[in-house]
């Protein structure tokens, strides 16, 4: 058997996502049939110390205090960027520069004139880019947004979307990278989740008005002080929103809301039926087909299974469910082809610049005057 080509994946970061990146990388040879063999191959973190700890236990060769020596060594291939918001902007524009492929975490900036700075170089590096809108790969994603251009709902009305965790409920969590002014709230950093799913199934979005409000005033300036510090971004957004299309809606990003966990869900609603769907439940697409009416009118649940590509890469059984990890699998899969020549499926930075300013435009609104007092 011939040894497919390498593909040396430098990853900068060990949070959160940057874990889930890892896990990607390592997975995804072994579900997907791909032209080019990822190899964990670099580590950058915080410290040195930091950086070697955290790459033997994700798996990788070496590690490095100095995201500069990543993107700057020439056995790196593709540079996966997990650091802090703030960050992406000189990573990314190191790594452009070394001539790497730039696979970077949502927001792709902080601001919409940084997003542009780096969407321009991409361009002119001539580059494969993708950034982490993970929940697109979920095949009942896939599968909705066939059911819409295939007119089985009829012609679109409305959208109801809304992205709400809890992680933020409480007025005692510190401030972080979420927190800082420049880029940070409720609206750039899960908000902009809801508007990528809103275009990847309803295309552009045309205007926007929007309305924030910041629900704890102050947090702690660290964890462990009582020293406290204002809170000056937004805890939660609501906008209203038209699509290209004519089609109208609502949509909702709230990082203090009680109770809820994962609720990335949306409605959409046609004149021949509606789609529901919830990402608590992400293995399930609800459809209603005609208007309603009648002892027996109402939703029926679709539920995932090999039928659903790529969902049999996973498990041959329906029933059996992919979980949140398995779509940064999939998002992989799709990068790696893309390096290799395929088409790529988005979204690239072009794409993550569009839904910058959608955040942009609304969080511009939601700062001017208010004039909508009756």
């Amino acid at each position: 058997m011939t040894e497919k080509p390498k593909l040396r994946v430098g990853l900068v970061g060990a949070g959160f996502m940057g874990r889930c990146h890892a896990n990607a990388f390592r997975s995804v040879s072994g579900l997907f049939d791909l032209p080019l063999d990822p190899v964990a191959e670099m580590l950058a973190d915080v410290t040195d110390d930091v950086a070697v700890h955290n790459a033997a236990a994700l798996g990788f060769n070496r590690s490095t205090g100095d995201w500069r020596n990543l993107c700057a060594d020439p056995t790196i291939d593709l540079v996966a960027v997990t650091a802090p918001n703030a960050l992406h902007e000189p990573i990314v524009m190191a790594a452009l520069k070394a001539g790497k492929h730039v696979y970077c975490e949502k927001p792709l900036s902080t601001t919409l004139e940084s997003a542009q700075r780096m969407t321009a170089a991409a361009q002119a590096a001539g580059i494969v880019t993708m950034v982490g809108f993970n929940f697109l790969r979920n095949p009942m994603i896939r599968l909705a947004r066939e059911l819409v251009e295939a007119g089985e709902i009829g012609e679109v009305v409305s959208f109801r979307g809304r992205h709400a965790e809890n992680y933020m409920a409480d007025p005692d969590v510190p401030h972080s990278f979420r927190t800082d002014p420049d880029g940070g709230g409720a609206l750039a950093d899960i908000g902009s989740h809801i508007i990528s799913m809103a275009r990847y199934l309803l295309g552009p979005i045309s205007h926007v008005t929007g309305q924030s409000r910041t629900i704890h005033k102050t947090r702690p300036i660290s964890a462990g002080t009582t020293e406290r510090a204002p809170v000056l971004v937004d805890d939660a957004t609501f906008a209203l929103i038209e699509f290209e299309t004519g089609a109208v809606g609502t949509i909702e990003a709230n990082w203090a809301a009680s109770g809820r966990t994962m609720d990335l869900s949306w409605e959409i609603t046609g004149t021949r039926g509606a789609l529901v769907f919830s990402q608590e439940r992400m293995n399930e697409l609800l459809i209603c087909k005609g208007p309603g009416g009648g002892h027996t009118s109402g939703f029926t649940k679709i539920e995932a299974g090999p039928s659903h590509p790529p969902y049999a890469n996973f498990c041959p059984a329906a029933g059996h469910h992919l979980g949140f990890n398995d779509l940064k699998v999939i998002e992989v899969a799709q990068l790696i082809d893309a390096i290799a020549g395929k088409q790529n499926p988005g979204p690239d930075f072009q794409e993550a610049l569009e839904v910058q300013k959608i955040v942009s435009r609304i969080a511009l609104d939601c700062q001017s005057p208010k004039t909508r007092a009756l």
